[in-house]
């Protein structure tokens, strides 16, 4: 038997997403990202300061920070307080990476960039939603600081975006929620830039194998969902 999709949905079909912006006051850039039941507050800080390794370089940095916080999931999740997981400092490294993709590091100058990804309800792809949305909030941020002449030009090379694709009973599914998540037999997240051009490729077989045919089509299946994405990114901005 096929397997029924929870919600309804086509096999390369999103879950409805959507962008709130400002929804914190004191963050130079904010956005709630939805992404069907999953929900990840992105949060943007900037510095007037660089690593030191950076120092006098003229150049900045970008880094991210990731936590579930505890009511997010049916079950309480306890606070990573003195020491991270090994999950949460590989998913906020991926955070890092991606959006660091997106950057000139020469024409933002000597700032770090901070990037807090808290998720609020969990429903599976916090870590895509978390790249997705943060890569709105970043951009909001840096298009107000160049409203506001603090820079020059916009230091963006780049967009990005990111989804979940699976293989659940045979099948290629775009999108994975929680109870296709745990149920996939392979599961990938997969980050593209506004070009389609791979920043990372994450695919696990959870139980035997899979093929590069089926990696194909789960690729092709992904570059769907993140033409849709990128779309839905640019739309907040030319509302």
């Amino acid at each position: 038997m096929a397997w029924q999709r929870p919600d309804g949905r086509q096999a390369n079909e999103l879950r409805p997403v959507s962008f709130e912006l400002d929804f914190t006051r004191f963050a130079a850039g904010s956005v709630l990202t939805r992404c069907g039941n999953t929900q990840v507050l992105c949060t943007v800080s900037i510095e007037d300061r660089v690593p030191p390794f950076l120092r006098d370089s003229g150049r900045g940095w970008l880094t991210a920070e990731y936590r579930m916080l505890p009511g997010a999931t049916p079950e309480r999740q306890r606070r990573e307080l003195m020491k991270l997981s090994g999950r949460t400092q590989e998913i906020q490294r991926l955070i890092g990476r991606s959006l660091r993709s997106t950057l000139d590091f020469g024409a933002l100058g000597e700032r770090t960039i901070t990037i807090d990804a808290d998720v609020l309800q969990a429903d599976a792809g916090t870590r895509t939603a978390s790249i997705t949305g943060g890569y709105v909030a970043l951009k909001h941020a840096l298009t107000k600081l160049v409203a506001a002449g603090e820079l020059a030009a916009m230091p963006l090379a780049n967009e990005v975006a990111a989804i979940s694709v699976g293989i659940v009973e045979g099948e290629a599914l775009l999108d994975l929620k929680y109870e296709e998540d745990v149920a996939a037999a392979v599961d990938c997240n997969v980050i593209l830039n506004g070009n389609l051009d791979i920043i990372e490729v994450q695919g696990t077989a959870e139980e035997g194998s899979y093929s590069r045919s089926q990696l194909n089509e789960l690729l092709d299946l992904a570059e769907t969902g993140i033409q849709d994405l990128l779309v839905q990114q640019r739309q907040v901005f030319d509302d």
